[in-house]
């Protein structure tokens, strides 16, 4: 499998490495970060984060999941993770997540943007599905600005809350994203 990166204007998105591995256990051992993804514990240890490994290792070989570190350019800060991965129906959905000190910065944003463009041009995806939970409108604020709609509410898990909780459904089509980037470019 190719190993890709990516440059936005602030970030370098590079596969995870191993000896990112205290760093997220410290930005998602947060709680706050935590209760907002449906597959990450709480407490996240250091077991959890070699299990992610491994688990990233298997599914690249498939060619099932793409992850990417989130890095801040200029200073190298590990800041994150941002991924696609394939879904049973042969969709790809979005995720991602960032450490607390690097919210409200529009990081998220320009990650998540960064790995729509590599969806779409790169896999091929005829779209790209997404979710946030109820409770996680700034999720959901960072994918409506990608142009992302709604298309349903689910109960997924949340392992960090030990229960389910409502997910808010989004997708967004390959042609209404090539034409907000169109549209971008123009202006």
């Amino acid at each position: 499998m190719p190993s890709f990166e990516f440059e936005t204007e602030r970030l370098l998105l590079r596969p995870p490495q191993r000896h990112d591995a205290a760093f997220i256990v410290k930005l998602i051992g947060d709680y706050d970060v935590a209760k907002n993804l449906s597959r990450v514990p709480h407490p996240y240890s250091q077991k959890d984060a070699d299990e992610f490994f491994v688990m990233l290792e298997e599914q690249n070989a498939k060619g099932t999941d793409f992850a990417f570190a989130i890095m801040e350019k200029s200073r190298g800060w590990f800041m994150g993770v941002v991924g696609v991965h394939l879904r049973d129906k042969g969709e790809f959905e979005l995720g991602y997540w960032l450490g607390k000190p690097y919210w409200k910065q529009g990081y998220a944003s320009e990650a998540a943007k960064r790995l729509a463009e590599f969806a779409f041009h790169d896999l091929k995806a005829p779209k790209l599905i997404a979710g946030w939970f109820h409770d996680n409108p700034a999720s959901g604020h960072v994918l409506a600005k990608l142009g992302f709609l709604p298309c349903g509410v689910e109960q997924r898990e949340s392992r960090s809350r030990g229960h389910a909780v409502y997910c808010n459904m989004v997708e967004l089509p390959r042609e209404k994203f090539g034409r907000q980037r169109k549209q971008a470019e123009a202006a």
